[in-house]
């Protein structure tokens, strides 16, 4: 491994070509940003998102759709001694990679995330963010919006993600709780993007989430669950 790049950052793109430039540009602005690699994964078979990358650094990896096979795709090319996967409409907080290597350096600290915030959020976007702290604070499992990082040995030892178009955070971070990794949530923020729930309106948008979680936790796989996403 390469020791200047502590951290491998790892971003699943679907055609997210018209925003892929300006989150990359401020990814490495942030300080700390030497020691860091970022791998961008494309599942689009157009390939747009990677064609459209300027900065010749970041990692280009072409790969089938779906998130959990996406991330394990960007595993793969990783060289870090610590993971952190991001979702490409989610700007985490400046002082991330700090962040990430200070937490992880802890000897019983097996994974973590940072704290959901919302762009431009609505009163009800407001609600779900609220819910999520206290959801967070009880379960102790975050989910992918909240920029999750991870031990590269621990991922490795666990057998990194399933395979799934959907859900594959949560299954990754329950995984981690019952074999009794600790995992910690930050009080630094990442802003994300509540696109998925304006899209549809956002209280069908937030009806809907729970409506597939619901079925996730009765036993429907994930990839079924996926096609109604």
């Amino acid at each position: 491994m390469n020791e200047e790049k502590s951290i491998s950052l790892i971003i699943p793109v679907f055609h997210e070509q018209e925003r892929i430039n300006r989150l990359i540009d401020y990814l490495t602005s942030l300080p700390g940003e030497r020691a860091v690699e970022i791998i961008i994964v494309d599942g689009a078979p157009e390939q747009d998102t990677i064609k459209a990358i300027i900065d010749q650094r970041v990692i280009r990896v072409a790969s089938a759709k779906g998130r959990g096979i996406q991330l394990n795709e960007g595993f793969r090319h990783a060289s870090g001694k610590y993971l952190l996967f991001l979702h490409a409409d989610t700007f985490p907080p400046p002082a991330v990679y700090t962040c990430v290597r200070k937490t992880l350096s802890e000897t019983n600290i097996s994974a973590g995330a940072f704290t959901l915030n919302f762009d431009h959020a609505n009163t009800l976007l407001k609600t779900i963010r609220f819910m999520s702290s206290i959801r967070v604070a009880v379960t102790r499992i975050p989910y992918g919006d909240q920029a999750i990082f991870i031990k590269t040995s621990v991922f490795t030892k666990i057998g990194g993600y399933k395979n799934y178009q959907l859900f594959e955070d949560i299954e990754l971070m329950e995984r981690l709780r019952r074999r009794k990794h600790r995992i910690t949530i930050l009080k630094q923020k990442v802003v994300t993007s509540g696109r998925r729930f304006r899209k549809s309106g956002t209280l069908r948008g937030v009806l809907k989430v729970i409506l597939l979680l619901i079925l996730y936790k009765a036993g429907v796989h994930p990839d079924t669950l996926s096609k109604k996403y």
